[in-house]
């Protein structure tokens, strides 16, 4: 399968399972070079009229793989999100540093990989949480679940990039291809403003 990023599964698996874990680590690995070398600072700065800061982005993303993973394991059918817990979601507080969501980002991300790649028929259908948004109880297949993340990371993933470029003028395809033979033209077939 081709991918933007070297991506090596942790566990065994084939087929569809594969490819669905094969690009979501891609594209989490894609968020990962936005947030490469960047300063306590900069994960704080916004660059954009947006309130989206890449620290910001990093906790909501790390929360959300935590709290996949907990629906995934708990298959609770009477689980409801607290609109409460999403206070300060897309806000690295004082106290939060961005190696700290960085590691929980891992945890979360590993833990929800390893529980769908463990599925044992990806059509299970799995209980969400209701929410004010969603009041009625809503089943999704493990496959919807994993394919929702993966729509979420890549989402993301350009809000990212968007914001790192503002920032220092890095962009995450320039990174990842910076030292490639193919990329020695890259310049030229890349849009300027």
């Amino acid at each position: 399968m081709s991918t933007y990023t070297e991506v090596t599964l942790p566990f065994d698996v084939t087929g569809e399972k594969a490819d669905l874990l094969t690009l979501l680590a891609d594209q989490s690995a894609l968020f990962r070079v936005a947030l490469r070398n960047i300063t306590e600072e900069q994960a704080r700065t916004r660059t954009t009229v947006s309130e989206l800061t890449l620290g910001g982005l990093l906790k909501h993303l790390a929360w959300g793989e935590r709290w996949g993973a907990q629906i995934l394991r708990e298959r609770d059918e009477n689980a409801s999100l607290d609109p409460a817990s999403l206070a300060h979601a897309y806000e690295l507080l004082p106290e939060e540093t961005l190696d700290g969501w960085l590691s929980e980002y891992d945890f979360g991300a590993d833990e929800f990989d390893r529980l769908i790649a463990s599925a044992d028929d990806l059509d299970e259908l799995i209980p969400q949480p209701t929410a004010p948004w969603a009041p009625e109880r809503e089943w999704n297949s493990v496959r919807t679940m994993a394919l929702n993340k993966l729509r979420e990371t890549a989402h993301h993933c350009g809000h990212a990039d968007i914001i790192r470029e503002a920032l220092d003028g890095q962009s995450t395809m320039a990174a990842i291809s910076e030292g490639q033979s193919w990329a020695e033209d890259f310049d030229s077939w890349t849009p300027t403003s």
